[in-house]
């Protein structure tokens, strides 16, 4: 038998970044070193003549936007009109997960912790055309903060789509893990499929 190490694990008491779960359908958008953009859905590339719910038509739409994202796989939300809970949207919407790495369209991007701190890395800006997964809670693993994010969720509705008051939940992502977690308002003990990994999660960089 050949011999294998068992892995390290990562200690709970580590950073966690609480988003709301929107209600769509997961996309990805995968670009290469030389500039060739395509979209895919949760498993498989789509095309404009084999779509999921037209995004591979808004990709290519968009294109020379897109591409600024820069060469990887960059996933994400594709949610909105015609889709699941629809959230009252005459339009359909593209809401990046990583949070860390981008910063929204005409905002200010913040500095990136790094595990050495004379390394300065700063978060790159979105284009317009995307969004990102809103932002609940940012900080140390606490089962308190999570339900209080629910519990905003729950009061004040969709944190995506303002006014909408019915959303669906939250992912909780552990940095040091690389793992996700996701908690709906309702029927949360149902059963669920193992947890998201880091490739799920983040686009690679």
């Amino acid at each position: 038998m050949e011999f294998e190490e068992f892995p390290k694990m990562a200690r709970l008491s580590r950073e966690i970044i609480v988003t709301e779960k929107i209600d769509g359908t997961n996309a990805c958008i995968g670009i290469t070193e030389d500039g060739k953009i395509s979209a895919g859905s949760r498993s498989r590339w789509i095309t404009p003549e084999d779509d999921n719910y037209g995004f591979s038509a808004w990709v290519h739409a968009h294109r020379d936007e897109l591409l600024t994202l820069g060469p990887g796989r960059h996933f994400g939300e594709w949610w909105g009109q015609g889709i699941q809970r629809r959230y009252g949207l005459s339009e359909k919407r593209f809401s990046l997960f990583n949070v860390s790495r981008w910063a929204l369209h005409g905002t200010t991007p913040h500095r990136i912790a790094t595990g050495d701190p004379r390394i300065v890395k700063v978060q790159d800006v979105a284009p317009a055309c995307c969004g990102l997964v809103p932002v609940l809670y940012s900080g140390d693993f606490d089962t308190a903060r999570i339900d209080e994010a629910l519990a905003w969720l729950r009061a004040c509705g969709s944190f995506a789509a303002p006014g909408f008051m019915k959303p669906e939940g939250i992912v909780v992502f552990h940095l040091a893990g690389g793992v996700g977690f996701k908690k709906t308002i309702e029927k949360d003990d149902m059963p669920k499929s193992i947890p998201a990994t880091r490739k799920d999660m983040v686009e690679q960089q």
